[in-house]
């Protein structure tokens, strides 16, 4: 795809292995994201949980000390994640509009579009997931990184799952919504081997809510899996949506769209990557 896509993920509640000294410092953010900065510290790597004890705690080893930091920052009671190659932050927990329970972080990543052998970052993305996927899981258990970066079939079973799952772009710069939609549809319309009505019908209503909207650096969009053919598109200028925008019907265009994020090429790779350790994480 030639437009948009995701990123990297951090972990709250989980031990990492840092050099001392550290210093933090905690910044609120638009969409009900925050931000976590480890000073000093070329902080890259990250793993979120499904499921993440309050307060998070992030343990520091070097070869002669050891350093606790507390992360107290959190989104009403929620930790939160930041994607570390645009410095966007994730909540690990969120309520959204149509969904009938939280929804857990399992990765993030970014997207980035190349002009002129210059790489641009577009946007960060986090995956998120309904927190019962995990009993979904089990078959896997075991299975490496690589076993199941691979596996088409564990996708497909979390795409088939009847959980809700939510996509969360984050843009980190400014962007025409005609140019994001063309992007995304350059990515989608492939990916559906034959358009049927109800196809078209579904990638109309999606292109009718970018088209003519100045999509400004902050925007948060949800794209909103209830069931493998109807999907909830969510945008919000501020903060987190209080309201659906759009409701797409559609196998063939949900699909798609997952196929998109998570198939054998992925548009954000860092996404996928993080949702694999998000995943290695829960299936036990």
């Amino acid at each position: 795809m030639q437009g948009v896509g995701l990123g990297a993920t951090s972990a709250s509640g989980a031990l990492l292995h840092l050099p001392s000294p550290i210093t933090s410092r905690i910044n609120k953010s638009s969409c009900g994201c925050f931000q976590y900065r480890l000073q000093n510290h070329p902080y890259r790597d990250s793993i979120s949980l499904l499921s993440i004890p309050l307060p998070a705690q992030i343990s520091a080893r070097t070869a002669n000390s050891q350093l606790t930091v507390r992360a107290a920052a959190s989104v009403g009671n929620e930790p939160y994640v930041e994607e570390p190659a645009t410095n966007t932050k994730f909540a690990t927990s969120l309520i959204l509009p149509g969904c009938s329970s939280p929804l857990s972080l399992l990765g993030t990543g970014y997207r980035e579009k190349v002009f002129a052998i210059i790489g641009v970052k577009v946007y960060a993305a986090g995956l998120y997931a309904n927190p019962s996927l995990a009993a979904e899981l089990k078959p896997w258990k075991g299975k490496s990184a690589s076993d199941i970066q691979g596996d088409g079939s564990l996708y497909s079973s979390i795409f088939q799952a009847p959980l809700e799952k939510s996509l969360q772009i984050i843009l980190v710069r400014d962007i025409d919504g005609k140019i994001f939609w063309n992007a995304l549809d350059e990515a989608i319309s492939p990916r559906i081997k034959t358009t049927s009505p109800i196809d078209e019908s579904a990638l109309s209503t999606f292109r009718g809510i970018f088209q003519g909207r100045s999509l400004k650096k902050g925007t948060c969009i949800f794209l909103t899996w209830l069931d493998n053919s109807k999907m909830l598109v969510s945008v919000s200028s501020t903060d987190l949506p209080s309201e659906v925008d759009a409701t797409i019907e559609s196998t063939g265009v949900t699909f798609a769209l997952f196929d998109v994020f998570l198939g054998d090429s992925p548009v954000s790779p860092s996404l996928k990557a993080s949702v694999v350790n998000g995943l290695l994480k829960i299936i036990y």
